[in-house]
């Protein structure tokens, strides 16, 4: 497999977008461009792994334009493995409303699983495209924000820019 990659500034840091030939296959935010770089080969030992050279600036742009709140709905072409459960929790996330939240029980009971509140957390978790597949909206029924992938930090600033 060949992925290429794009790492720009963000309103939440650094921002890396990846992508194979079939479509992106990651959404990242860190600290500093080694950090993605460390993570984005740790998730994809066995691939070829190259800077991008132009081809995921459409992509990389729609990313940073809906971080910027000038696209609310960011429909990307995803190339991710997942089983059945995580991309039906994964379609869930995609149905929640920019700028509103649910709780984990509440994904769990709308993909009909109901009893599967912290099968629906480790989905959440292990989502690569952040942002694409906005697990960021999804909450503690506590009414805290939870935790984050990339940081609780900018789970916050996520759920405070969708609200505005």
């Amino acid at each position: 497999m060949n992925i290429h990659y794009a790492i720009v500034d963000s309103p939440l840091g650094r921002l890396l977008v990846a992508s194979t030939s079939r479509g992106v296959c990651a959404v990242a935010m860190g600290a500093s461009d080694a950090e993605l770089e460390r993570s984005l080969a740790r998730e994809y030992p066995a691939a070829t792994v190259a800077s991008d050279t132009g081809g995921l600036s459409e992509w990389t742009k729609a990313v940073l334009a809906h971080l910027s709140g000038r696209q609310p709905r960011l429909d990307l072409p995803l190339d991710v493995q997942a089983t059945a459960f995580q991309w039906q929790v994964w379609q869930a996330l995609a149905a929640i409303p920019y700028g509103e939240t649910r709780t984990y029980g509440e994904v769990a009971a709308a993909i009909g699983r109901p009893r599967a509140v912290r099968a629906v957390a480790r989905a959440c978790a292990t989502n690569p495209v952040a942002v694409a597949i906005p697990c960021h909206r999804v909450v503690p029924a506590d009414g805290s924000t939870g935790g984050y992938r990339w940081g609780t930090g900018r789970k916050k600033t996520l759920l405070q820019r969708e609200q505005r």
